[in-house]
């Protein structure tokens, strides 16, 4: 049987060995923490989330509910995990980020397929099959290696973190815990609401705030969809209230009145022992960082875990270079998976590894990989990496412009949004179910539809 090198303990670079090593194909997984560590990373552990805790809607009907149905589905390791992690999230799937990582390393580990190597992969093997999942800090050594495989330049823009605050420094007297529309548990995020003149001020302090000096070697060629506060700041007075700030859906119980604007919190864990400031990633320098954000109502006294900052992103351009299995065209033994094929997001790039994973044991089958229908969210997010413009490519998210539009619906469903969304849905996981049993037909994967792994509860 052939062995695959993976380089990347990311979820991405977990997911393709989990989904190797059950259908017994031995791994050697690469990671370089702790020997070396990034300016994102904390642990040594495998799956670590860098940004936030969530994995974005878990409401039935939305795309990315859809793409996380589609990996449940199909016995993603990654997805069943953060189920058992879950902490309240509205209508996200929030985790417990310390247990989930904790229960990925602990599951590879225990794997007897999995070789876990503590060091970094500083070249492309020749030969053998090799899937490069090291995302967005992928070191200098293998960019060079993927610069000389691919005959181009990477691609790179610049993503960021969100700063988290201690629970016990809150100032509750000034927050109200509420979902947006009620949607999930009541308490399952914290509001710090603003007035008109609370928001001036702390837009008129954020946007004179000084910010981290960009190298010259850097380029911050922002990615729209996860623009840095002062960013957004600077495009506009309503630009946050429209955005990480914005009000709607939420009632503060003390006037019953919507505020002028709204800082979310979103617990951490399931102590509640902290709170991460959503969609407040920044590339302010840590005393401004600490200076502006208690301007908020409820941080005046608020200690930080973790201010945000920025990290490089670097990613290839997919369309020009990978096959339809994530293959390098230049390459075949050689899969790209993760932020490095231009996916954005911790789903997707769990679906990546999935992918990744899936076509290389048809590989070592001996047969051709049949890629999931484009009507579903997997095949239409993989149909982006290869079919994409290469012209102007960009990182994307997975959204219903992604898959293709249903065709000939009555006229009452064409009108209505919610009812179409609902209609692609049952379509794609319907098609999933036929592309599962291809799966099977050439590999054996064991308990499919049951739990392939009983994790002990982590610190």
């Amino acid at each position: 049987m052939r062995a695959v090198t993976i380089a990347g303990g990311g979820l991405a670079g977990s997911e393709a060995a989990w989904q190797l090593a059950v259908r017994d194909i031995s791994v050697t997984l690469y990671e370089m923490r702790p020997a070396r560590s990034t300016p994102a990373h904390k642990t040594d552990r495998l799956a670590e989330l860098v940004c936030s805790n969530s994995l974005k809607s878990n409401t039935p009907g939305a795309a990315s509910w859809l793409l996380k149905e589609e990996l449940r589905r199909s016995g993603s390791l990654l997805l069943k995990l953060a189920g058992e992690c879950a902490v309240p999230g509205g209508g996200a799937l929030a985790v417990d980020r310390e247990r989930f990582s904790a229960s990925v390393t602990q599951a590879l580990g225990e794997h007897p397929l999995v070789t876990i190597r503590r060091e970094e992969l500083r070249e492309i093997p020749s030969d053998g099959l090799v899937v490069i999942a090291t995302g967005p800090l992928t070191s200098d050594a293998l960019t060079r290696c993927l610069q000389a495989l691919t005959g181009s330049e990477n691609l790179a823009f610049y993503d960021s973190i969100s700063p988290i605050v201690d629970a016990e420094t809150l100032n509750h007297e000034r927050l109200f815990p509420a979902s947006r529309y009620g949607k999930g548990g009541r308490d399952d995020y914290l509001n710090c609401p603003l007035n008109e003149a609370e928001y001036c001020a702390f837009y008129d302090a954020l946007r004179g705030a000084e910010t981290v000096p960009a190298h010259e070697f850097e380029d911050l060629n922002y990615f729209e969809a996860c623009l840095p506060i002062e960013e957004l700041a600077r495009r506009g007075y309503d630009t946050l209230r429209f955005g990480p700030m914005k009000p709607v859906g939420l009632l503060d119980p003390r006037t019953g009145k919507q505020p002028f604007a709204v800082v979310q919190l979103r617990a951490e864990n399931l102590r509640f022992s902290s709170y991460n400031l959503v969609g407040f990633q920044n590339h302010l320098k840590f005393p401004e960082q600490g200076r502006i954000l208690r301007m908020i109502p409820g941080l005046e006294n608020a200690e930080f875990l973790r201010f945000g900052q920025m990290h490089r992103n670097t990613y290839i351009n997919a369309p020009r270079l990978l096959e339809a299995d994530l293959s390098l065209r230049a390459a075949p033994n050689v899969f790209i998976a993760g932020q490095l094929c231009g996916v954005e997001g911790y789903v997707e790039c769990i679906a990546t590894g999935f992918l990744a994973g899936a076509a290389l044991a048809q590989q070592v089958a001996g047969a051709a990989f049949t890629p999931p229908p484009r009507t579903t969210a997997l095949g239409s997010l993989l149909h982006y990496t290869s079919h994409a413009d290469p012209g102007n490519y960009q990182p994307a998210n997975i959204s219903f412009d992604l898959l293709p539009p249903l065709e000939n619906l009555p006229r009452v469903i064409a009108r209505d949004r919610g009812a179409r969304r609902a209609r692609q849905c049952e379509r794609a996981l319907a098609d999933l179910q036929m592309w599962i049993q291809t799966l099977c037909t050439y590999n054996r994967i064991p308990g499919l539809q049951e739990p392939w792994v009983t994790v002990r509860e982590s610190g």
